[in-house]
């Protein structure tokens, strides 16, 4: 708990630093607090370039903070949020501690000088290198370390966005990938108190200012319903042209890495003397988004530009994240849509406005594939009850047309283009990569559905497994009994308490023959060193099964041990 605050309080101050030094850097290179406010107008301190000023602008940044990443840490390039699962999926939680400096340099450097990113990404690759270093040096077990990762990107989001229990949320769903009453705890004090000093700081204010939202008519439910399907494939094409346009970087540039972003900046330049609203962040602008200050065309020019001004950022080697552009995405997206529903049934659509907040959090789910997150967020932006149901309408259906197009998230693709899979084995592993055929021990001896518990109970305390399969009385294969389901039932014995097997009968997670080890792991720990059974693909009948000691075997097997097996 004290680790866990420390960890809050510490990316909750480097999430102040951050921020002046964005606010710093852009009013340098820009001569204006937020250059999106005032799109296209001069910078002050070179006045006789008038709006061209912006061409040179990428280019001095690049060459900034381009040899700091390549020197110093070539982790810090991107949107981090990837590079941080990768650390608490697959290598410990350990995050170098210079990432945190770095990164927050380099980040701030690359919003100033025009780059059109979020600070979402860096200030959780901030706060988790903290978490990482500071769960090292204190020697915790792995498990905790990875915890005080997850409490460093839990402080970041609160911080940055005045978002407590986004934070929480998120550190959960995308970092830990896991719920637990320990981590929810943890994440939790960590977040309170980077809250707690984000506010001291900037007020106890929402991070964007958007007006009262209501839905007036039942109509509108269907409309949200088509916002959260098309936001879900503007998701997806958003994570398609990230990358493609990363591709087409990498494929166009021969030099060294370190002039890479200055080179890059030129083209990045050219992009925002054409569109100066995707100058840095862009929170103004969308903003005038969700108040409908925007016509419809304009809107899915600022949709377009987003994308491309985004993508060129990253792909020329600048550092950012991708959280905030996926939000303006979906403002403007929302905006656009909810001004065509007005045109359709002026009586009956609503608000422009409460269409681009939907469409805010519809995109951002249909590219992360994190919709608790993007409810819980949207719902902190707005405190507005009143939105929640078709938030979540748009959100769910967001979320499911993302699964249908497509296996990746934005975070996990770039992962998965270097040939890491979060879900398969490390690089290196001793073990993983194996199919789980290879590994499975004998089925232990099936028992009916009708035995009753005493006799469960003494062939389970003989058994070398924590857990029997069960058959029904035609022969089916029905789940599986577990000693402690077993103990817990013969302990307390109340009235109408359970007294064969099969109504205890668990179904547990599945896993087939032909997956490989590293995939199976997973339930293998959710089973709770029980072992589970082992199906075959295509009948879905248990043909083995796997335990913890199986798989050591398949590194170390023992010559002299014949495989368990349960009494007869």
């Amino acid at each position: 708990m004290g680790l866990a605050m420390l960890v809050g309080a510490g990316t909750g101050l480097g999430s102040l630093a951050f921020r002046w030094c964005i606010e710093t850097f852009t009013r340098f290179f820009s001569g204006h607090d937020d250059y999106a406010a005032a799109p296209g107008s001069s910078n002050p301190h070179v006045s006789w370039l008038g709006p061209f000023f912006v061409l040179a602008m990428p280019v001095v940044g690049g060459l900034l903070y381009g040899p700091l990443v390549n020197r110093f840490a070539k982790e810090a390039r991107g949107h981090g949020v990837p590079e941080v699962m990768l650390a608490v999926a697959q290598r410990g939680g350990r995050i170098s501690p210079k990432v945190a400096v770095v990164k927050t340099l380099a980040s701030a450097l690359t919003i100033g000088s025009g780059g059109s990113v979020g600070r979402e990404g860096p200030i959780v690759q901030i706060g988790s290198a903290l978490g990482s270093t500071l769960g090292r040096l204190t020697r915790l077990t792995e498990d905790r370390v990875k915890l005080l990762v997850a409490c460093g990107a839990a402080g970041g989001i609160a911080a940055t966005f005045n978002a407590p229990l986004a934070g929480v949320i998120f550190a959960l769903e995308l970092i830990l990938a896991a719920f637990s009453i320990e981590a929810f705890g943890a994440t939790v004090l960590a977040s309170v108190v980077a809250s707690i000093i984000g506010r001291a700081a900037f007020g106890d204010v929402a991070f964007l200012t958007l007006p009262a939202f209501h839905v007036q008519h039942l109509i509108q439910y269907t409309f949200f319903a088509l916002l959260g399907v098309l936001a879900g494939g503007v998701g997806v094409a958003f994570t398609r042209v990230l990358y493609a346009i990363e591709d087409a970087c990498d494929w166009a540039w021969r030099g060294p890495e370190w002039l890479r972003p200055a080179a890059g900046g030129l083209a990045l330049g050219v992009v925002l003397l054409a569109l100066p609203e995707m100058y840095g962040v862009g929170y103004p602008v969308l903003e005038g988004a969700t108040e409908g200050k925007y016509a419809i065309g304009f809107l899915l020019v600022l949709l377009l530009g987003k994308m491309i001004a985004t993508s060129l950022t990253i792909g020329i080697g600048g550092s950012g994240g991708v959280f905030a552009p996926s939000l303006f995405i979906g403002a403007t997206l929302g905006a656009a849509f909810g001004a065509g529903a007005h045109a359709l049934l002026p009586g009956a659509a609503g608000a422009v406005g409460a269409y681009a907040l939907v469409g805010m959090g519809a995109v951002f789910a249909g590219a992360a594939r994190a919709p608790i997150t993007a409810v819980v967020i949207l719902f902190e932006l707005t405190s507005e009850y009143s939105i929640i149901l078709p938030l979540m309408l748009a959100i769910v259906l967001a979320t499911v047309t993302s699964r249908v197009l497509t296996r990746d998230t934005v975070y996990t693709l770039k992962l998965r283009r270097r040939g890491i899979d979060l879900e398969g084995p490390a690089a290196g592993a001793a073990i993983g990569g194996e199919a789980v055929a290879s590994v499975m021990e004998p089925l232990p001896a099936p028992v009916a559905d009708s035995l009753k518990l005493a006799e469960a109970a003494r062939l389970l305390s003989r058994s070398a497994h924590g857990a029997l399969p069960v058959r029904d009385p035609e022969g089916a294969y029905m789940g599986i009994v577990t000693a402690r389901a077993v103990t817990e039932a013969l302990a307390e014995q109340p009235d109408g308490a359970p007294s064969v097997t099969g109504d205890l009968v668990q179904t547990p997670p599945r896993v087939t023959a032909d997956q490989q080890l590293a995939h199976a792991l997973g339930p293998l720990l959710s089973a709770s060193g029980t072992g589970l059974p082992v199906l075959d693909a295509e009948k879905d009948e248990p043909v083995g099964w796997l335990s913890h000691q199986g798989a050591l075997r398949s590194l170390h097997p023992p010559q002299d041990i014949p495989p368990a097996t349960s009494p007869r």
